[in-house]
């Protein structure tokens, strides 16, 4: 693995790689047919996945179908567009991961955070890291300046509060009580891959992709991948 320069987390990503993933769109959108990717067998526990800013359950269709269809119990956030960052949220998403666990017979849930989602899955852990195995992280930017992504515009825009100032109290940085395990890529045109990189002690392990930021969720290699450190003995 190249780990990225952590300079770089004060920075966006350029304008080329953004612009490039707008080819990943109709990728995305294919995605929602697409039959499940090939991942390693799994030992039925619940896996709850966190879908990215402005994003819903659909845009991670394909990655709980691959979980299903490997004998993981997959869950989806169920609680719509993702907008913001707020304490009401996470106390939804709580609530919600209790009913997982409870579903699956006490089991603790591994949690998957694409992007913004991936945020939420860290704080999750934080509060209840007896409800949770192990959180992945998929290029998101919990680590340096708030401000090293090509969203953080959009999303003041569309928010009451500045993107370093949410509406709730909580360290992005600080690792969660649990495995955590942070996947990045160089390639990524919308997170600095420092800042889903990060630093040493804010995970515990950082994990390479070849994937646009948008196909995170869907590309069958990094699937492949999130299945290896699904199956992966702590």
């Amino acid at each position: 693995m190249t780990r990225p320069i952590i300079g770089a987390a004060t920075g966006a990503p350029a304008w080329r790689l953004l612009l490039a993933e707008s080819l990943e769109w109709p990728k995305l959108l294919l995605s929602l047919i697409q039959p499940a990717a090939p991942m390693a067998r799994g030992d039925g526990r619940p896996v709850v996945v966190y879908p990215g800013f402005l994003a819903n359950d659909l845009t991670t269709i394909r990655l709980r179908r691959s979980l299903r269809a490997a004998n993981y119990a997959a869950h989806g956030w169920g609680l719509g567009q993702n907008l913001s960052v707020r304490a009401v949220l996470l106390e939804q998403m709580v609530q919600r991961l209790a009913a997982a666990v409870a579903q699956g017979n006490g089991a603790k849930a591994s949690l998957i955070g694409w992007s913004l989602g991936g945020i939420y899955a860290r704080e999750v852990a934080k509060l209840r890291p007896d409800l949770v195995d192990r959180v992945i992280t998929l290029g998101t930017p919990f680590s340096g300046d708030p401000r090293s992504n090509n969203g953080w515009w959009l999303y003041e825009f569309i928010n009451d509060h500045p993107v370093d100032a949410p509406p709730l109290a909580f360290d992005a940085p600080v690792k969660p009580p649990v495995q955590t395990y942070a996947v990045w890529s160089a390639i990524d045109g919308v997170v600095s891959p420092a800042a889903a990189c990060g630093l040493p002690d804010e995970s515990d392990r950082q994990v390479e992709v070849k994937s646009r930021h948008l196909s995170l969720a869907r590309s069958p290699a990094t699937i492949a991948k999130i299945g290896e450190l699904l199956a992966e003995t702590l």
